[in-house]
């Protein structure tokens, strides 16, 4: 069932998602209008899954441009509602505002609750009864602060929403895409463009959207579910508490993403911010594509010194794709590749196949050898055996003779090599380096870590 989350600005509609769904998904501050695209969260209650959808506060007579965009986007929330709650500020008492949206919902034949937010102890509890003149039913007074409530609200919701059909077993797991990078490269723009629809807000001003907001899709038979996130600054520039937590929101959605599309400005380039971000995508753990953005607005940009510049800097080695929001350049390429390089990190090579690319490498390189030995003589590394271990991110080990024996140079070169042969461009790889006589997770070679090679 989804249960659209509407208001005034600055009620707590966040804080109340929040406590609701026992997360800190939705941004919290106590500015108004933090909250601006719609964002959908799940929770449970009584055995009913329920998706609430956080909006921004809607001011029905505020007729500024991302003002006007904010009240576009609840209109759809309610659209697509099965039930409303309408998230009143109790201390504020009744406003205009309040009377407003209720003749809204009145009219949308949409049942609708009204919770009476910012009721933080019991002596308050009479401050509901105010808000009985919206004609939408008894109040029900809440705090999203204290938790005072919220269990009356959600029997509420579970006892007026429409009977829950049988869930589906079939159900295949969906690839997370998380779209990340700099304020304004055009992430939002490129979002609606996936979708087909306004989905996200689009302006010209730097740090419209706030919260990582997640958007279901279908392409070519494959679920996927989008992530839009705020734009990420350079730490030193991080100049309020807003700005590092929409930053922190956009760190974590790369965490949970197999792919991240790092989003750059073709009119400046791959800059070293876009390079930073792309590391942060790739210690996360995520598949990586750089899109350069403004495609159409790109002039005497050498592509070629782009791309080799992205190759030099960035172990990884992620494709360089030009696209354009506007134009729809190379929109459906992107996509493409994302579910390509999804299915690939979940994918396991067989153990022939690796073996064989053992054999070819020794060939082509001669493994290092080092003095070490008994009475001084060298001894030469030796790849034994080679078999995946895991998938998402892949992991691979490798028995050799010695440790000792493995440089960090040969190391590289089997992890290049491993890319170009089956395509793991872009992925993150984790490559154990196992002694013979080790057993089964005793050692785990030369260095360790599960977001990069073990060098």
């Amino acid at each position: 069932m989804k249960v659209a989350v509407l208001g005034y600005p600055n009620v707590g509609k966040s804080s109340l998602v929040n406590r609701l769904t026992g997360s800190r998904e939705a941004v919290v501050h106590e500015r108004p209008g933090v909250t601006r695209d719609r964002k959908e969260l799940e929770t449970d209650w009584n055995g009913r899954r329920l998706t609430l959808v956080d909006t921004g506060g809607v001011d029905l007579e505020d007729r500024d441009g991302l003002a006007r965009e904010i009240q576009a986007q609840a209109r759809v929330a309610l659209a697509e509602a099965d039930l409303v709650v309408l998230v009143v500020d109790a201390r504020a008492g009744l406003r205009p505002g309040d009377a407003e949206l209720a003749d809204v919902l009145r009219r949308s034949h949409v049942p609708v609750i009204v919770a009476a937010n910012k009721i933080d102890v019991v002596a308050d509890l009479a401050l509901a009864a105010e808000f009985h003149a919206l004609g939408l039913g008894e109040p029900i007074p809440v705090s999203a602060a204290q938790g005072l409530g919220t269990g009356d609200l959600l029997d509420r919701i579970d006892q007026l929403g429409p009977p829950e059909g049988e869930p589906s077993d079939d159900l295949e797991d969906p690839i997370r895409l998380a779209v990340i990078g700099r304020p304004n490269v055009g992430k939002s723009s490129l979002v609606n463009r996936f979708l087909g629809a306004e989905r996200v807000i689009v302006a010209p001003l730097a740090g419209t959207t706030r919260d990582a907001i997640d958007l279901p899709m279908s392409f070519e038979g494959r679920e996927l579910v989008l992530v839009d996130t705020a734009g990420l600054r350079r730490q030193a520039k991080v100049g309020e508490s807003l700005e590092y937590y929409t930053g922190l929101r956009s760190r974590r959605a790369a965490e949970r993403a197999e792919v991240a599309l790092v989003v750059c400005d073709a009119g400046a380039g791959l800059t070293t911010q876009d390079l930073r971000v792309a590391e942060l995508a790739m210690k996360s753990g995520c598949a990586t594509v750089l899109v350069l953005n403004k495609w159409d607005l790109a002039q005497e940009l050498d592509l070629e010194h782009e791309r080799a510049r992205a190759y030099q800097k960035l172990r990884l080695r992620p494709r360089l794709i030009t696209a354009s929001a506007k134009t729809g350049r190379n929109i459906e390429r992107l996509l493409v590749e994302a579910v390509a390089l999804a299915e690939r990190g979940r994918t396991r090579i067989p153990t022939p196949q690796l073996n064989r690319f053992l054999s070819e490498l020794t060939a082509a390189r001669q493994p290092p050898s080092r003095a070490g030995g008994r009475r001084g003589t060298p001894q030469r590394l030796k790849l034994l055996f080679m078999t995946q271990t895991a998938t998402r991110p892949p992991r691979f080990s490798v028995q050799v003779n010695s440790h000792y024996l493995v440089t960090r140079d040969y190391a590289y070169y089997l992890e290049n090599r491993l890319r170009g042969r089956f395509g793991l461009d872009g992925i993150p790889l984790v490559i154990d380096f196992v002694e013979r006589n080790e057993r089964r997770g005793a050692g785990a070679g030369v260095g360790a870590g599960r977001r990069g090679t073990a060098l």
